[in-house]
């Protein structure tokens, strides 16, 4: 069998320029935090207290959407919580 031939390589290679790495900047953004963990925390308790107050609270009128409510505070907690870095 027929041996293969061996390429030679070529010297003249150089390696790629060194580029500083570019320091990206994240925006504090100390205000996601208290925000997000107040608004779970108002949804919280608005289910709570519709639960323990046999619907009388926190708005009498609004009757089971209350739960609605206290879950949206919990849905906009979220909704804060996707700006967090």
């Amino acid at each position: 069998m027929p041996k293969s031939r061996i390429r030679k390589k070529a010297d003249d290679y150089t390696p790629p320029s060194s580029k500083k790495a570019t320091n990206i900047k994240l925006t504090s953004r100390s205000w996601v935090a208290p925000v997000m963990l107040a608004m779970f925390l108002i949804g919280l308790a608005w289910i709570v207290v519709f639960y323990v107050t046999d619907g009388e609270l926190p708005i009498d009128p609004l009757g089971n959407w209350n739960i609605v409510v206290g879950f949206g505070f919990i849905a906009a907690g979220f909704g804060v919580s996707t700006q967090w870095k």
